[in-house]
Order: structure tokens, then sequence, then C-alpha cells
């Protein structure tokens, strides 16, 4: 039976000619002897339960901050990852436009020489076939001249002295080139 402290204010002793019952004071006391150990125990256990969840509690905000500092690491290294993986992105990105800058300006470049290298072709192609007419137009005009036929030996001389047709500018090239058939 559990004794509250109602009970031990409220508690009379049964009178007797020279004081209280003894058997009942005794009796009294024992209770309260008995629940004051009870509680005495009940006192103790729950101060050794206070001081395990103390501790526990101490060794569960110890690892909380252990852990709020291991999250912060982990949360500024995967920043610091992030920051440098986009940098090196760009760094890569950066360097790609540059090759393919690079890239598209020889590709310009080669197509500029090559349009260079045509037009020098079709300049040359041109002279050639200028160079090609001038020589057939004298060949063909030499072609058309007559043959002249010596009669007298004392005229052959004056012959070779007189200046033929063809040594007129009939077989100049226009353009002040002398094509030689090595050339052609």
């Amino acid at each position: 039976m559990a004794i509250t402290p109602i009970d031990i204010q409220q508690h009379r002793f049964k009178s007797r000619p020279f004081g209280y019952d003894k058997a009942g004071v005794d009796h009294f006391l024992e209770m309260v002897s008995e629940e004051v150990e009870r509680l005495s125990k009940g006192n103790q256990e729950l101060k050794e339960e206070l001081a395990r969840t103390r501790t526990s509690l101490e060794e569960m905000r110890g690892r909380e901050t252990m852990l709020k500092e291991t999250l912060l690491t982990a949360q500024k290294m995967t920043d610091d990852m992030l920051n440098n993986a986009r940098r090196e992105g760009e760094i890569i990105v950066s360097d790609a436009q540059l090759r393919a800058e690079r890239t598209v300006r020889d590709a310009e470049e080669r197509r500029v020489q090559l349009i260079n290298d045509i037009q020098e072709i079709k300049r040359q192609k041109i002279s050639f076939e200028t160079s090609l007419r001038s020589l057939v137009e004298c060949h063909t005009r030499l072609l058309d001249l007559e043959v002249v036929t010596m009669e007298r030996p004392e005229a052959k001389e004056l012959y070779y002295d007189e200046s033929l047709p063809f040594d007129e500018g009939l077989c100049e090239a226009d353009d002040g080139d002398d094509l030689e058939l090595e050339d052609v």
C-alpha cells in the first residue's frame, strides 16, 4: 500500500492511558519505512535512468554535431566539385570553340587558296588558248601563202634579201610571248 504525504499528516494514532498504541505506531512506522525505502529505490532508479538518458542525450548531441559538420563538409565538397566541374566544362567548351574557330579559319584560308589556284589555272588556260589560237592562225596564214618558184638563178640572191610576208608580224603572238612547240 502506498503512503502519501497527506496520509502521514492526517494519520491519528489511538490514544491509550499512557500514550499512543505502541503496536499501531510500530506498524505505521514500518509502513512508512517500507514506503520511504520503495520511494528511495525508485528515486535512485530514476536518477540512474536520468543519468543514462543525459549521457545518451549528450552522446546523441555529439553525434548530431558531428553529423552536421560532416554534412556541411560534404556539402562544401559537393559545391567545390560542382564548381570545378563547371569550370572544367567551361574550359573544355572554350577550347572546343577555339579549335572550331581555328578549323573554320583554316578551311576558309584553304578555300581562298583554292579559288586563287583555280583563277590562276583559268588565267593560264586563257593565255594558253590565246597563244595556241595565235600560233594556229599564223600557221594557217603560212599555209595560205603561195609558194614562189625561182626561174632565174641570178634572182635567187634577190629573193633571199627580200623579206618574206610572214616576217612582217603575221606570226607574232598577241601578248608578246613567243610560243615554242615545247611550251605547247
